[in-house]
């Protein structure tokens, strides 16, 4: 194994290398290749599957595995980037720029850096116990996470299920943190559903009402029940639930006439307490009563792939929370706030946790971290490596 992957800033020179791939999704521009060639020089075993469907770009994926005996555990990630944007960066966002010991580029923070760290923690941990260590590491990197996420770790998940991987724990390197390194572990995520509730009129002269139906009245009155009382109280990890109207349009650019529809699409991030399926049967009855003989309406739930989950505090939890207070001397907050991530799959295969970089600047201009938590993470994943595997 090169010795400059197990020196001293190893996980900064990886961040560097995959920050130089401009991996907007759902191109690759060789990220994949940086993880492939690490890992194959430290004995793994390499997988690039390419999924595809219609409609959706292909995909590229990696799968990587070193040994063949339980337990196994996995570290997940995703190359792919969004789009640098139009803000005026100060430093190249694909050039991985240091200055003032921070490392600067896209995906710096979500994911390349975290990738980096799981990448040198693994070479650091081989380097000291050797390949003859009491399980299997596994590596699953995926290329469409920012973008429609259908042909990448769900496929990749089925494509590992059907050769006969087995997988005993996750952690997935997202930028957890909100400020400082070591503040916080996600052990579940909320699920999110999408609604699109038109309400139906009758097109009129607004000097003729009795002639027509205006459908704006009946949407207000149908929004107001929507959010006239909350979902629920929250859970014992999750706070309570939430539904945000997120666009209401008539789409009427004449000021006398009554228009004949309208419109609103609304988003719910949901804890435990529900399932896509027993929420949107509330949010129907909700406009239902609220409707009665009054207001024609129709609702379209968009499919959820995002349903909300919650891996149970656990010895491996706690293994995670004591190697990050080993290193940042913080115990970490057990949280379920945020976006839907990749996790949303894995946990239908083992329990996952994610912990990553401080996610402050992610998708921002000038995204960035510092090179010193790059440093910290690596050790955090080393210690959860050397104690998931303990000497015998």
């Amino acid at each position: 194994m090169p010795a400059d992957h197990h020196a001293p800033h190893a996980a900064l020179r990886l961040a560097q290398d995959l920050i130089r791939c401009p991996s907007v999704t759902p191109e690759d521009r060789g990220a994949l290749d940086v993880v492939a060639d690490a890992l194959r020089q430290a004995g793994f075993t390499i997988e690039r599957p390419v999924f595809a469907e219609p409609g959706f770009p292909d995909t590229p994926n990696l799968f990587a595995r070193l040994g063949d005996r339980s337990p196994c555990l996995v570290f997940a990630g995703h190359t792919d980037v969004v789009p640098a944007g139009e803000g005026a960066w100060r430093h190249d966002p694909f050039e991985g720029a240091v200055v003032d010991g921070m490392l600067y580029g896209r995906g710096a923070a979500d994911m390349k850096g975290g990738i980096a760290c799981m990448l040198a923690a693994t070479l650091a941990f081989l380097v000291d116990r050797g390949p003859d260590f009491p399980g299997s590491i596994a590596f699953l990197i995926t290329g469409d996470e920012e973008g429609p996420a259908v042909n990448g770790t769900v496929k990749l998940l089925d494509w590992a299920r059907a050769r006969g991987e087995r997988f005993d724990h996750c952690v997935l390197g997202e930028p957890t943190n909100p400020g400082r390194l070591g503040e916080m572990i996600k052990i579940g995520r909320r699920g999110s559903l999408t609604g699109k509730l038109t309400v139906l009129g009758r097109q009129g002269h607004v000097a003729y009402p009795y002639k027509a139906e205006n459908p704006i009245p009946g949407l207000l009155r149908l929004a107001s029940a929507l959010v006239a009382e909350p979902l629920d109280g929250g859970t014992a990890h999750f706070d309570a639930s939430n539904l945000e109207f997120t666009t209401i349009d008539v789409g009427n650019p004449a000021t006398n006439v009554i228009p004949a529809t309208a419109r609103a699409t609304f988003n719910v991030r949901f804890n435990d307490d529900w399932t896509a399926e027993s929420l949107g049967a509330e949010i129907r009855r909700r406009l239902e009563q609220a409707a009665g003989n009054a207001v024609r309406f129709s609702l379209d739930l968009q499919p959820s792939n995002a349903p909300a989950f919650l891996t149970r505090p656990d010895g491996f939890v706690d293994l995670v929370s004591e190697a990050i207070r080993a290193e940042t001397g913080l115990t970490p907050v057990l949280s379920t706030t945020g976006g839907t991530s990749d996790a949303r799959f894995i946990k239908d295969f083992c329990p996952v946790i994610e912990f990553g970089l401080v996610g402050e600047t992610m998708h921002q201009t000038d995204e960035c971290v510092a090179v010193a938590d790059l440093e910290r993470l690596t050790a955090i994943y080393e210690r959860v490596l050397k104690a998931y595997f303990p000497v015998s």
